[in-house]
């Protein structure tokens, strides 16, 4: 026996944008989850970090607030009013749970998703056994990714956590004391932010030369710079070969990339993060045509489309951006072309040159398009401006000085011959914020269908490749801003998301 759906849909984060659509058409649905309902986002990721990372930005806000004539005193955590908030948020998977169980049109299959064929799949459920072979001309994967836990020696003998752990079996009952973080990219950084705020003695180990490899080097300098004077202990450019017991807690021992000199650094606790790989090994996918790549990543094009026509990939999995924000707006794409564009004209294609990335350390830093040393690379004559926060009354209001030891500003990268931004990067409160305008701004105007991993192409989009398509992305409509990215989640979103209301009254009329 088999079933046939009109879509599968595998995973419940951003996968829900394009199910959402296909139930609106009164397709029949098909909906994998193996774990909680909402995706990293919800149950492990930016959502629960970022009300710690506010509890902890707010901490340090009550202990400088001495610069601007406010004497606080020293503040108090409340480790269980913050808890609560967490699982709050994360809990929230438990009401989306029930509203999918509910959904006409819809069967959800809780537990793991394999490929059997090309368009085929079972499920391990949960509750045990297997479901029927399922099929669907449309699969939709959305099946994310973990962390990466790197190989070292002794591991298995002392207390280690992830994220996973974290916001789940392992969620403390009181903050941690003296911790390790190894990675150093954002997810190590807000990590050893919220740590270091909450009391812990906090030690961050880092692979690279830099904090932050992916953003600008002047925003990785400064980071480096504002977390040591939050009393962090940075290790760069740092292989972590092997950890030992000691005590209740353990000895990590960490080799010089450069000298290989050897150091051993002591702590209660192992936070692992230093980056994350993909969830592809799940799918069985060597029973299908769907191809990945060295690191276990499934390719896509300019569509989402996959190397099998008709199977689509889409967020984490495809390697291109580990973010929520990029997740919905590839979803996106997939549920306009396939459910709601009425002609190739109308059809939708990803850029990947145009996604913001915050990390919110303390404080805050923010990047979008090119860096640098990106720029140079790439062959443009560049210009370079800066503004200090200190240079500006709010920055001054905000305690901002010209002998301010924490670094605060913002930098613009300009083609020096034709004044074209090439990229906006910014550190200091609200940084998240200080980007949209440009990202907004540069997303705007003709854009011309590009082709991505040519070698990827249904005869639709063979088609679609020939003819030139231009999606005319005028400054002054709602539509340019409804298919420019937001950092997710940031205060920006507040100000461009006003567009679902429309939407919503759009639907009513």
């Amino acid at each position: 026996m088999m079933k046939k759906y009109d879509v599968i849909v595998i995973g419940t984060g951003s996968g829900n944008i394009i199910l959402e659509a296909a139930l609106k058409k009164g397709l029949s649905c098909a909906q994998i989850e193996r774990a909680k309902f909402g995706g990293t986002c919800l149950t492990r990721g930016c959502i629960p970090t970022k009300v710690m990372v506010t509890a902890a930005d707010r901490l340090y806000e009550i202990r400088d607030s001495g610069e601007l004539g406010i004497e606080a005193g020293a503040p108090k955590v409340n480790w269980e009013v913050i808890s609560q908030r967490v699982w709050q948020k994360i809990d929230e998977s438990k009401d989306l749970h029930r509203f999918y169980l509910n959904e006409k049109n819809l069967d959800v299959y809780e537990g793991e998703g394999y490929f059997t064929g090309d368009h085929t799949l079972k499920v391990r459920l949960n509750a045990g056994g297997e479901s029927e072979e399922i099929t669907a001309p449309k699969i939709y994967i959305g099946v994310g990714g973990r962390t990466n836990i790197p190989e070292i020696e002794g591991l298995d003998q002392v207390p280690y956590a992830t994220s996973e752990d974290y916001f789940g079996p392992a969620w403390p009952d009181k903050p941690y004391k003296d911790v390790i973080v190894i990675g150093g990219g954002a997810i190590g950084c807000e990590f050893a932010h919220i740590f270091r705020a909450f009391g812990a003695k906090v030690q961050l180990v880092q692979h690279n030369v830099r904090l932050l490899p992916k953003s600008d080097e002047e925003m990785s300098a400064a980071i480096l710079n504002n977390l040591r004077l939050d009393g962090i202990t940075v290790y760069l450019n740092k292989k972590t070969p092997k950890v030992k017991p000691k005590g209740d807690g353990l000895t990590l021992t960490i080799r010089d990339r450069a000298d290989d000199s050897l150091t051993d650094i002591d702590a209660d606790l192992l936070f692992i993060c230093p980056g994350i790989i993909p969830n592809s090994d799940s799918l069985a996918l060597k029973n299908t045509n769907i191809e990945t790549n060295s690191r276990g990543w499934i390719p896509t094009n300019e569509f989402l489309e996959t190397s099998v026509e008709g199977v689509y990939a889409f967020g984490d999995i495809n390697g291109l951006h580990q973010f929520r924000h990029k997740a919905n707006y590839e979803a996106d794409i997939l549920a306009h072309n396939h459910f709601l564009a009425e002609d190739d004209e109308d059809r939708r294609w990803a850029r990947y040159d145009l996604v913001p990335a915050v990390t919110y350390t303390h404080p805050e830093v923010a990047d979008v398009g090119l860096t640098e040393a990106q720029a140079i690379e790439a062959g443009h004559q560049v210009r370079v401006g800066r503004w200090h926060y200190y240079e500006t009354a709010k920055g001054f209001a905000l305690g901002y000085n010209p002998d301010s030891r924490a670094k605060a500003f913002a930098k613009l990268i300009v083609d020096a011959q034709d004044g074209t931004l090439l990229g906006a990067h910014a550190i200091g409160p609200y940084a998240s914020a200080l980007i949209q305008p440009y990202l907004n701004l540069m997303n705007a105007g003709p854009t011309p269908l590009e082709a991505i991993n040519e070698v990827i192409a249904s005869p639709e989009t063979e088609q679609l490749r020939s003819a030139g398509l231009v999606r005319d992305m005028d400054p002054h409509k709602l539509r340019t801003v409804r298919e420019t990215m937001v950092p997710h989640p940031s205060l920006s979103e507040v100000g461009i998301w006003p567009y679902y209301d429309l939407e919503a009254q759009e639907d009513k009329a």
